[in-house]
């Protein structure tokens, strides 16, 4: 079963697709997946369908053999690109906030997960930098016990000498079985991770496949295969 499954998806927004006959199937491998586009090719569009967000103008879309909508909305975590923290909360308050809505969350695991970015859980969430709020978002993101992680961008508001970091703490606390897909175009600093990967361009899947078996066939890096692609639109 493929835990992620596209059938001619396509969502148009005033006569223009932002997503337009996408087909894909990612089989269930516990993987990270890298959605990968420059700004403008349909990756947030596509991350808010698979996460139930938006409906589909045409075509279908399955997460784990279910059609996307509250069957799936229990087993999918969602981190948007968008600061949807409460500034007047403290860190602790935000916790406990997620805690009381999401039936899943693990309270001590985000605990631990925040003191270990150098986060205090009295810190007032208004007093904090874009990056360590970014971090926080994260953290709660990944607190949840999903089957599918989410994430739009979550490391491009983060310090560049603090990426790997995130990175590896990402890594470390996704469930086992779970799979986790990442939007960025920050390939050369991410594309190591990556299980599989699926490019967009326009709205269209315009390169996708497993990593290693793309890198075999290409002789190339996902960065070079990304700029090539990409080379007349960033």
């Amino acid at each position: 079963m493929a835990i992620i499954e596209c059938v001619g998806l396509t969502k148009t927004f005033d006569d223009v697709d932002a997503v337009c006959d996408v087909n894909l199937r990612i089989p269930d491998s516990g993987g990270i997946i890298g959605l990968l586009g420059p700004n403008g090719s349909g990756k947030t569009t596509l991350i808010k369908l698979l996460a139930g967000l938006l409906t589909p103008s045409e075509g279908v879309v399955r997460i784990a053999g279910r059609s996307v909508g509250v069957e799936t909305k229990s087993i999918v975590a969602y981190l948007s690109d968008f600061h949807f923290l409460n500034d007047k909360y403290t860190i602790a308050q935000q916790i406990e906030y997620y805690a009381d809505f999401f039936p899943d969350f693990n309270r001590e695991k985000a605990e631990r997960m925040t003191k270990g970015l150098g986060m205090r859980l009295t810190q007032k969430i208004r007093g904090l930098s874009k990056g360590t709020k970014e971090k926080l978002a994260l953290v709660l993101t990944l607190s949840r016990n999903a089957k599918v992680y989410l994430l739009d961008e979550p490391i491009a508001g983060v310090d560049p000498a603090a990426r790997e970091y995130v990175l590896q703490a990402i890594l470390a606390n996704k469930n086992k079985d779970a799979t986790l897909v990442i939007s960025t175009h920050l390939i050369s600093e991410i594309e190591k991770y990556f299980d599989y990967v699926v490019m967009l361009k326009e709205g269209r899947v315009a390169m996708n496949g497993y990593t290693e078996e793309i890198r075999a066939e290409q002789g190339k890096t996902i960065d070079e295969l990304f700029r090539e692609v990409f080379r007349w639109t960033i």
